[in-house]
């Protein structure tokens, strides 16, 4: 049965953030800057992050780091596996991780820690969605698109059991009352 998905953020009001995003990226006016993707989810925000940072003015370079914490259903994992790692040199740079939602900040703190440790500049974070109060580790975003409510969000590159990625807006899974 296919579960039944609600709009929380649509299209435009999704565009319009990530442009004021890049804005407020571009006054910070990063050096060398490196854009790192934590994938699988962040692939779509991320993509439309660095174009609005290209008309902002900037000209970063971009990479991915593969991290996984969850498996095919909808509860996080306390191990965070590297899938696929940064090949860049980050030495120096001025570093924004990029990420679809900033949840228990366990696997963002790890990335983080991680291109610290090999010498960046500086690492700020951008989170398309911010989840507060699912907390973890003791870690913030720098640059957040949106507050998202204790719902279970899909869709902009999020995902549920590897479904409901490509669609355009973010919604929010219905739980089924059956």
């Amino acid at each position: 049965m296919t579960p039944t998905i609600n709009i929380l953020f649509d299209e435009q009001t999704i565009a319009t953030r990530i442009s004021d995003l890049a804005k407020e990226v571009a006054e910070t006016q990063p050096q060398n800057l490196l854009v790192v993707a934590v994938l699988k989810g962040s692939f779509i925000f991320a993509a439309d992050l660095v174009r609005e940072m290209h008309r902002a003015g900037l000209a970063p370079e971009m990479e991915f780091i593969h991290l996984s914490s969850y498996g095919a259903g909808t509860v996080g994992s306390e191990e965070i596996r590297v899938l696929r790692d940064v090949e860049s040199d980050v030495n120096g740079r001025d570093i924004i991780l990029v990420d679809d939602i900033l949840e228990s900040g366990r696997t963002l703190k790890f990335a983080r820690d991680r291109l610290l440790g090999r010498g960046a500049r500086s690492v700020q974070i951008a989170a398309l969605l911010d989840k507060p109060e699912r907390r973890k580790a003791a870690i913030s975003a720098d640059f957040v698109g949106f507050a998202c409510p204790d719902k279970f969000v899909v869709g902009y590159g999020m995902d549920m059991g590897h479904a409901w990625r490509q669609l355009p807006f973010i919604g929010y899974v219905v739980p089924d009352e059956t």
